[in-house]
């Protein structure tokens, strides 16, 4: 897995490089303050696509070219090298959420696990049937895991999470419609916000 950092020298204008390696943006003045970019970029709403100049010494870091594939070949690593049979390797970022100051860690992407824990077709509290209750297990996890990773001078670049309750362990992932993990565009409840605005292709678009 190649590491994707760039000199900041080498770079002439970060907001073209944002544009790059987005695949649609929202120019910086349509943001208070101007101080980001707005990307989309696999299948999330990020500043700056992603890239961070914090704790890399004079560099931009990007986000994996191949991040699921990524994270398939790290899960298979562990389990050959550990000689573990069920694991689940989620690789994350950290993420700013609307209305809340601070941020929280969320999946780029996972492997050995169903990112999703579905609640539907069972009783509540109450007995009353539960329609569309899914547990998003794999934000959940990025988040524990990137609390305690820490942001700072913390030099841990790695959580190990066990003893996780509803998680089963499967390298086979619904794309079956209102299962997968991934909400299509025309079936996202926050798809008003998005039609709103005027986006731009990026150069990694695929909308």
């Amino acid at each position: 897995m190649a590491r994707r950092c760039i000199p900041q020298e080498s770079v002439e204008d970060k907001d073209e490089l944002i544009k790059q390696e987005s695949e649609q943006y929202l120019e910086r003045e349509n943001v208070p303050g101007e101080y980001v970019i707005f990307t989309l970029k696999q299948n999330l709403l990020v500043p700056s696509a992603g890239i961070d100049a914090s704790n890399a010494s004079e560099h931009y870091i990007l986000w994996p070219e191949r991040v699921m594939e990524t994270a398939r070949e790290l899960c298979a690593w562990f389990k050959k090298t550990y000689s573990i049979k069920e694991l689940g390797v989620i690789i994350t970022d950290s993420h700013s959420t609307p209305f809340r100051r601070g941020i929280v860690g969320i999946g780029l992407a996972w492997a050995g696990f169903d990112p999703l824990y579905d609640y539907r077709q069972t009783p509540d509290l109450f007995g009353r049937t539960l329609l569309i209750s899914q547990t998003n297990v794999a934000d959940s996890l990025a988040a524990t895991a990137v609390l305690a990773m820490g942001e700072g001078d913390e030099q841990t670049p790695l959580a190990a999470l066990r003893d996780i309750p509803r998680i089963f362990f499967t390298e086979n992932y619904s794309s079956v419609p209102g299962n997968s993990f991934v909400v299509p565009l025309a079936e996202d409840i926050y798809a008003p916000f998005y039609s709103k605005v005027s986006w731009k292709k990026g150069g990694q678009y695929q909308r």
